[in-house]
C-alpha cells in the first residue's frame, strides 16, 4: 500500500474511532456511578493511544522520500496497538 492509500486509510480509521469513542462517552455520562466510572477508566486507557495514532498521521503527512517509509510502518504499528486496545476496551462491556 502506497503512502497515499495508507494516509487515508488512518484518516479513515481514526474517524471512525473517534466516533465511537463518542458513543462511548456519551453512553458512560449516561451509565451509573461505578459504571460510568469504569467506562471513564477504560477510556483512558484509549485516548494515549489514539493521540500517538493521530501524531503518527500527521508524521506520515509531513514525510517525504525514505523517511516517509519509516513513518509509515510506525504508523501502521500504532494504529495496530490503538486497534488491539480499543478491542480489548470494547469486550468489556459488550
Amino acid at each position: 500500500m502506497g503512502l497515499k492509500e495508507t494516509q487515508e486509510k488512518m484518516e479513515a480509521q481514526l474517524k471512525e474511532l473517534g466516533n465511537k469513542l463518542e458513543a462511548w462517552k456519551n453512553k458512560a455520562a449516561k451509565a451509573g456511578a461505578e459504571a460510568q466510572a469504569d467506562m471513564n477508566k477504560q477510556l483512558d486507557k484509549l485516548r494515549p493511544k489514539l493521540e500517538a495514532a493521530q501524531q503518527k498521521l500527521k508524521d506520515l503527512k509531513a514525510a517525504g522520500g525514505e523517511a516517509a517509509e519509516k513513518v509509515k510502518e510506525g504508523s501502521e504499528r500504532a494504529m495496530a496497538e490503538l486497534k488491539k486496545t480499543w478491542e480489548a476496551v470494547k469486550s468489556k462491556f459488550e
